[in-house]
């Protein structure tokens, strides 16, 4: 019990010091002593300047320290349980190395802050350097949290999206349609990709044509993508002809892939680890049935691939794993594509990584536990890879008779 007791004194330590680092951006009395925080550094992380580092560490993270130590404390005493005063411990492991470091000492400590390249993607449940990079250089006002995510998960700042550029395939179709909408509604610059010339889209959005096959051209405009959201698919139905197989599996599928392997190669900076991300439409379909074979086939082979390459990505991938909503491809979807829209960007904000939204509650528990032994089995079967080039080539439908969302 008063184990328990302890794990929660440590996460209301750590909801104060994010709650103090929220009110460090907004409330006039302690921004001004935030804001050295933030001018103490430089873009790796390196010290900008030693003297504003050492006031930045007195004037902020002593006071937030401080904090976390006086309210653990209090807590500790009114419910006189010994189990929460191991917050209070815990808080003070961090106001040490403050102080030590607002006299230029122990500056190793300052492991949120560690200078270098970004080496790993921002991590899901706690901040590493590259999450952290993100407040600092991506969006201030976002990724507020200090060592667990979770005050960002619940306020919707684990992601931000203003600013950003993002593309999205098949542009034209319903769900295309409702997610440029919602994502220009969060401030992002939106670019429009669709293999329909004729397709009409809202006012300041960028439109870019594409041809099934010629994903390759698509790579000068990729480089400056941060966001880029693999929508477009077709469904053939009953259709289970051969030229029905080869278009599920080169549209659903392949062409995906190859996108996808086109937007990695993109990743070359060390910031691009923090900024870039991946959200691929792979369906529920992945788990459960769609009433059309080729589909459900072409969709399940993709999600397997994806789930394959996530564990070598140099960003985020995302999966949008969504149930029947009303477009082109399923006239008979019960759910409306501008909803879906806004609950993947809602989901999106709070970090999930697999974006379930359907009415079918079974895939809510089916999805998780494939994913699960999924990459367990293809962690422990197969072997460290590097992006490579060898998906770029290839054609095997013919495009004229591939129609893309």
């Amino acid at each position: 019990m008063q184990f328990i007791l302890g794990i929660i004194s440590i996460l209301l330590a750590e909801v104060v010091r994010d709650i103090y680092h929220i009110a460090g951006h907004y409330w006039q009395p302690i921004k001004q002593f935030h804001l050295l925080h933030h001018k103490a550094y430089r873009r790796d992380f390196s010290i900008a300047n030693m003297e504003t580092y050492k006031k930045s560490q007195l004037y902020n993270d002593v006071p937030e320290a401080l904090c976390m130590v006086g309210l653990t404390a209090a807590i500790a005493i009114l419910t006189q349980h010994p189990g929460m005063w191991l917050g209070c411990v815990y808080s003070f492991a961090f106001l040490v190395p403050a102080v030590l470091r607002s006299q230029g000492m122990l500056l190793a400590t300052d492991l949120s802050h560690k200078p270098g390249d970004l080496v790993e993607i921002p991590a899901l449940w706690r901040v590493n350097r590259t999450y952290h990079w993100r407040h600092h250089f991506d969006e201030t006002n976002a990724y507020f949290a200090g060592h667990f995510t979770s005050v960002d998960r619940v306020l919707g700042t684990s992601l931000s999206l203003k600013g950003k550029v993002i593309a999205v395939t098949g542009a034209s179709g319903a769900l295309g349609q409702g997610l440029i909408e919602e994502l220009s509604r969060q401030g992002a610059k939106v670019i429009a990709i669709t293999t329909n010339p004729a397709a009409v889209f809202r006012a300041g959005t960028t439109a870019l044509s594409w041809e099934l096959g010629a994903e390759v051209e698509l790579l000068p405009h990729l480089q400056g993508v941060d966001i880029l959201v693999i929508n477009h698919g077709v469904n053939v139905h009953g259709d289970r002809s051969s030229a029905a197989v080869y278009q599920s599996y080169e549209v659903n599928t392949f062409s995906t892939l190859r996108l996808t392997e086109l937007f990695l190669s993109s990743i070359t900076k060390s910031n691009d680890r923090a900024t870039k991300e991946l959200w691929i439409n792979t369906s529920e379909a992945e788990v459960n049935p769609a009433f059309s074979p080729l589909y459900e086939l072409s969709k399940r082979t993709l999600g397997d691939l994806v789930t394959l390459q996530r564990l070598d990505a140099p960003c985020i991938i995302r999966k949008l794993v969504l149930g029947p909503f009303k477009s082109q491809l399923n006239p008979y979807g019960v759910m409306s594509a501008p909803w879906v829209a806004r609950a993947i960007i809602f989901l999106a904000k709070r970090d999930f990584r697999d974006i379930i939204v359907t009415i079918n509650p079974i895939t809510y528990l089916l999805f998780p536990m494939k994913e699960l032994f999924q990459s367990l089995y293809f962690r422990l079967f197969t072997k460290n890879a590097k992006i490579s080039a060898n998906l770029m080539s290839g054609n095997v439908v013919d495009r004229s008779t591939s129609k893309v969302s």
